[in-house]
């Protein structure tokens, strides 16, 4: 499957404005040939803690601009948005995976980032999972969750892929991309990372999305720079061959 990257700015709580600036973006993506396109964490809000003000329904704008472009690319087309349900205090930080043939698929972050406040203004998501799109098996994870080896470790022997999409700050950058290159090494599985560009109110981004092979390889790097569309064929095939090659799974305890 090919899979791009949309590494972007964010415009700091003003969905219109992001959506505005996103369609030409997942265009070119979408030139590439891309079967799945993924945007970062909160792409349409930026980061933020004001969820009183900054959330949405499961039908709300975000999730509706993800479909759109779905439908109008032919690809899937993932970012998480801040979905609060009926009768819930705090929304999720969800991941939303949206087809091109109106399917839908989520993921809620399991590990808000208490450092920062999220554990306040947003709830935790309970467990990890995989999701099949076409050939490929997906494992989904937002941001702070890529500390966490354990949550990785415990879908790996089910999985292709681990997408992760994030705002992570330029001053742990080196923390960021250290843990993507070992989450694919010690799981033998594709990392496909998403990670926003820019400033918002306090923090400084680096982009640095990355794809990487089951083997550890680097085979798309936005490194430390602006907007950039990023893209790669990514195989099931490529983990067989690298877990028949190096039968390391089997040996954890």
């Amino acid at each position: 499957m090919k899979i791009a990257v949309v590494q972007h700015e964010i415009i700091w709580e003003d969905p219109q404005a992001n959506f505005a600036a996103l369609r030409p973006q997942i265009s070119e993506a979408s030139a590439t040939g891309a079967e799945l396109i993924a945007l970062t964490e909160a792409f349409s809000w930026g980061f933020t803690m004001n969820t009183s003000e900054a959330n949405e329904t499961t039908q709300g704008a975000s999730t509706e601009f993800l479909r759109s472009q779905a439908s109008q690319t032919g690809a899937w087309v993932v970012g998480s948005v801040p979905i609060l349900e009926s009768g819930e205090q705090r929304p999720n930080n969800r991941m939303v995976f949206a087809g091109p043939a109106g399917e839908l698929h989520s993921y809620n972050k399991r590990h808000p980032f208490t450092f920062s406040g999220e554990d306040a203004a947003y709830q935790a998501g309970q467990v990890g999972k995989t999701i099949r799109i076409g050939d490929l098996r997906l494992s989904p994870s937002i941001c702070f969750d890529l500390r966490f080896a354990d949550d990785y470790w415990a879908l790996a022997n089910n999985t292709d892929c681990y997408l992760v999409i994030a705002n992570w700050p330029a001053s742990r950058r080196a923390h960021w991309r250290t843990l993507l290159r070992a989450r694919a090494i010690e799981n033998q599985a594709w990392v496909v990372a998403a990670n926003r560009t820019g400033t918002d109110p306090n923090v400084e981004y680096s982009g640095d999305s990355m794809i990487i092979d089951p083997f550890g390889e680097i085979v798309a790097d936005a490194g430390e720079s602006g907007p950039m569309v990023l893209s790669a064929d990514v195989s099931p095939q490529r983990v067989n061959q690298v877990r028949t090659d190096y039968p390391f799974l089997a040996d954890r305890k």
